[in-house]
């Protein structure tokens, strides 16, 4: 599982690195500064939720259920989340109105919001010190 955990934070990782350099240099010709301030909210928390999963795949006081159950609705999360909000931001460049799928975010934002309650109660349940 950790290793599971370790290469999607990895992925999720690249992947934001790369939308963000390419929001910066690509996309600040063609979005207005509110749609590109959109674009890099949606980096900001794929990177944020990144680093968050490189967190749980390297912590050894959260039991495996526990992590899995994390690692689903953070990856759900991000998904719906931050690609929603890439989608969003982007929507006039395309014939497709990515308006009709707006629901996703705060779906996604639940996700990360109950994945971040989970890592609370996993500390909060231990019996012993850290």
């Amino acid at each position: 599982m950790n290793r599971k955990i370790l290469s999607t934070a990895s992925i999720f990782g690249l992947i934001a690195i790369v939308l963000g350099a390419f929001a910066a240099h690509a996309l600040k010709k063609v979005l207005s500064l509110q749609e590109l301030n959109t674009f890099e909210t949606g980096v900001k928390y794929q990177l944020a939720h990144a680093l968050f999963l490189l967190f749980l795949g390297t912590n050894s006081f959260i039991s495996q259920k526990r992590k899995k159950v994390i690692f689903v609705l953070t990856t759900y999360g991000v998904i719906l989340f931050s690609g929603s909000i890439y989608l969003l931001a982007t929507n006039r460049m395309t014939a497709f109105d990515f308006r009709t799928i707006g629901f996703l975010t705060p779906i996604g934002g639940l996700f990360l919001i109950l994945s971040w309650g989970i890592l609370f109660l996993s500390f909060i349940d231990k019996k012993t010190d850290y």
